[in-house]
């Protein structure tokens, strides 16, 4: 069951990557400041290298530890008497919820963000931009998704579409996609739009340290971390860290090393606006 739903799962990825990619092409957002070729080399080889990661923790992922779980009557929803419905709602809200947070402390805690700052470094913002995360980062990802699979105890067809959901979110989220203003306003009310959730790419850091949610847009409003607009509009905002303005992050060993050099990247980035090189 689980190799289905992960094949199915895949999929659909790949289905919403290209037609993304494609109304990029023909819809887009912001000017690009890098050739894309360079940069979707980069992302796309880490995307694979992330795969084969997450693949090799085949029996600790999030979908084998909800089986687990639901074998082993462990975790909450497996010792409650919650209608199979609500059990599936509240384990979707949760898991939301639980990525919001782990998003926040990424940015709070300097060993985790010299990881995520990997994300943050790609100078522009599109669907490849979404599945860009540092292989070491995406383990400690997993393991505290699976970590909360254990605690919560939804059944392993829940764990499937929270991280499908998740991962077509994020694609979508990231796209360099223009929406109309006036589909995107009310858009964002339930979900993160391309437009909100671009201002958290900004190299300003209170833009950067905002909009922290993936999928639902309630969190970064009611905990108080909501920015509408970034402050250059997003035509003129420049997208990534103050002081990686060059080619290095679309270079793949260099941004795979990035996590282990010397720090000047971290969440206190510097809130003036420079021109790129």
């Amino acid at each position: 069951m689980t190799d289905s739903l992960a094949t199915s799962g895949l999929a659909l990825s790949v289905l919403l990557f290209v037609i993304l990619a494609v109304l990029e092409a023909v819809f887009p957002r912001k000017k690009r400041v890098m050739p894309r070729g360079k940069r979707w080399r980069t992302n796309i080889f880490i995307i694979i290298v992330d795969s084969i990661a997450l693949r090799l923790m085949g029996p600790i992922a999030a979908i084998a530890a909800a089986g687990y779980a639901v074998q082993h009557d462990l975790g909450l929803f497996n010792r409650v008497d919650f209608p199979l419905w609500l059990e599936f709602v509240l384990a979707l809200i949760l898991l939301d919820l639980a990525i919001y947070v782990q998003h926040v402390l990424t940015h709070r805690i300097p060993l985790l963000w010299a990881l995520h700052k990997f994300h943050h470094a790609d100078r522009d913002i599109d669907v490849t931009t979404a599945v860009r995360f540092h292989p070491v980062e995406i383990i400690l990802s997993m393991l505290y998704k699976s970590a909360l699979v254990l605690l919560l105890g939804p059944t392993p067809f829940a764990v499937f579409v929270f991280a499908l959901l998740l991962n077509l979110f994020a694609m979508f989220n990231h796209a360099n996609l223009r929406l109309p203003p006036s589909f995107d306003r009310l858009l964002r009310l339930f979900v993160v739009t391309p437009d909100m959730h671009r201002v958290h790419h900004s190299t300003v850091v209170k833009e950067t340290d905002s909009n922290f949610g993936f999928s639902i847009a309630l969190w970064d409003r009611l905990f108080g971390t909501y920015t509408a607009q970034p402050d250059a509009g997003h035509d003129d905002m420049i997208i990534g860290l103050t002081e990686y303005q060059s080619d290095h992050p679309a270079e793949t060993w260099w941004s795979l090393a990035l996590p282990f050099r010397g720090s000047k990247g971290s969440q206190s980035v510097p809130e003036t606006i420079q021109t790129p090189d």
